[in-house]
């Protein structure tokens, strides 16, 4: 396989991550925000931060460390993501953020990286991330199997805690992505026929991931993204920019559990997990 089994271990020089209220809009923008969201838009209220804007100054320790570990980035694709925040960020900052690879898996066909990194202002770190990256050849190394994880799980025929439907646009993934994951998938058609997307450049699982964050935000954190406090979600299907997201929510105890479908689809989730909220 092209990617080095030696890179697990690996770990990417501090990244200075400088943001202010520009960067923090357009990261609110991409992720689907509207007008009745003014307080993460506008200066003039802070703005506050959305928790999962944690991911944004990862981007690049993340991906020089798939550039180091051989990964060929027109085969991966996003497998699950975790977000946690220590403290709140602030409306504007320089972060410096580390990565390191924790782990390289055998799926058969597939090849599972697991990295992570922290975030740090000043000496206290502020949020860190865990990323799933599944690179779609390579499998069948003779690597070990990705470890299992135990997650919390709604209780059989529970009743919704809520339910939230928002349409993407089909320029989301256009403007997602200068918040800095510039991956040609969600961008060329040819490139994303070319990999094996026929329909064209798909949403980054980061976007859908932002749209559900703010879908429990608004439903069960009266619109006060400091409640949540951590976030997981595993990609299960592609999104197309312009398929409406509807996320389905079940409380347990401090915790939500998630679905999210996609363009009206309600057979299979495009989207699983779970949040912590105080």
């Amino acid at each position: 396989m092209s990617l080095d089994p030696a890179s697990v271990g690996l770990e990417s020089p501090p990244e200075k991550f400088e943001y202010d209220f520009r960067t923090l809009a357009l990261y609110a923008l991409g992720i689907g925000a509207k007008a009745d969201e003014l307080d993460y838009l506008y200066e003039g209220r802070g703005p506050k931060v959305y928790p999962t804007f944690a991911v944004v100054p990862a981007f690049e320790p993340v991906f020089e460390l798939v550039r180091k570990s051989g990964g060929n980035i027109a085969t991966m694709v996003h497998g699950a993501q975790t977000t946690i925040v220590e403290k709140p960020l602030p409306p504007e900052g320089a972060l410096v953020t580390t990565a390191r690879i924790d782990g390289l898996y055998d799926m058969k066909r597939l090849v599972q990286m697991l990295c992570s990194t922290e975030s740090r202002l000043g000496g206290d770190v502020l949020c860190r991330t865990e990323w799933q990256l599944l690179f779609r050849e390579g499998g069948g190394f003779g690597g070990p199997h990705p470890p299992k994880v135990a997650a919390p799980k709604a209780p059989d025929a529970a009743e919704p805690a809520f339910e939230h439907e928002e349409q993407t646009s089909r320029e989301q993934a256009l403007l997602y992505r200068l918040s800095g994951d510039v991956n040609p998938l969600h961008a060329d058609p040819e490139f994303a026929k070319a990999v094996g997307f026929e329909r064209g450049p798909i949403l980054h699982g980061l976007c859908t991931y932002g749209f559900i964050a703010r879908a429990i935000i608004r439903r069960q954190c009266d619109g006060d993204g400091s409640r949540l406090r951590s976030l997981t979600a595993q990609f299960r299907k592609p999104v197309w920019p312009g398929e409406p997201l509807k996320t389905v929510g079940y409380r347990v105890g401090s915790d939500v559990v998630f679905k999210t479908y996609a363009g009206g689809r309600l057979d299979a989730p495009v989207a699983t997990g779970h949040a912590t909220l105080v």
